[in-house]
């Protein structure tokens, strides 16, 4: 008897290790489920910040900036591939044009405006012709013989362009828009030249016609602005130079 009950205890006693290891797995499987959810929380912005660093490293404008002393992330708008960088030369020569019309008193007559191939000096037809004509007026000459002074101060080239509406034209001097725009812009380029003396090597003329308007052709107000002559101060670093 006494040797059964030893088996028997022996044999209870053995399966004991069990349970342990059983609260031990469960433990270890909740260790690593907490793990797992922790890194989960952060895997899309570690995604985000390595992408960031790849494309800096690879050199790619604008993108993604990191915060090293917070967990947000800010995104910053790329640079405009189209953003135009005016010389420097250019909005100098821009001032001077713009001083020049202020002290003359003609901002009421020509608006000034510039981008990277010069400054463009903008006369609405009111102020140079009659309608449908390519005939300076007499106010217009003495507004091109104000301007004259400016330009023949300067060594840079000009080109003379001249506008229209889409309103069509037909008689006894022009067919249609293209010429009348571009008998317009020959006319002040030959009284600048016969004139007002301006060297003609530095003049040329283009008749743009209604096919680039300032603003849409919708309203008699907008037709108007389109209805006009401009003079190019076209920049030349060359002749900046002279």
């Amino acid at each position: 008897m006494a040797r059964r009950k030893k088996v028997e205890q022996k044999a209870e006693s053995s399966g004991g290790w069990i349970v342990t290891f059983s609260d031990l797995m469960s433990l270890l499987l909740t260790f690593f489920i907490l793990l797992y959810s922790m890194s989960s929380v952060s895997e899309a912005k570690f995604l985000e910040a390595s992408q960031s660093l790849q494309m800096a490293l690879n050199g790619r404008g604008g993108g993604t900036t990191i915060l090293t002393d917070s967990t947000s992330i800010v995104e910053e708008p790329p640079a405009s591939p189209t953003e135009e960088v005016i010389n420097p030369e250019i909005e100098e020569l821009y001032e001077k044009v713009t001083g020049y019309v202020e002290e003359n008193d003609l901002t009421s007559k020509v608006s000034i405006e510039m981008d990277k191939d010069g400054v463009y000096v903008d006369i609405q037809e009111s102020v140079l012709f009659s309608s449908g004509s390519a005939d300076v007026s007499e106010p217009g000459k003495q507004t091109l013989s104000v301007l004259a002074e400016l330009v023949n101060s300067l060594k840079n080239d000009l080109v003379v362009e001249g506008y229209t509406d889409d309103v069509p034209i037909r008689n006894s001097s022009f067919s249609n828009n293209w010429e009348l725009s571009s008998g317009r812009a020959i006319s002040v380029l030959r009284y600048l030249s016969e004139q007002e003396k301006v060297d003609p090597k530095r003049l040329s003329a283009k008749g743009y016609g209604e096919y680039t308007p300032s603003v849409p052709n919708n309203t008699d107000a907008n037709r108007a602005i389109n209805r006009r002559v401009n003079i190019v101060i076209v920049y030349d670093s060359q002749e900046a130079r002279r």
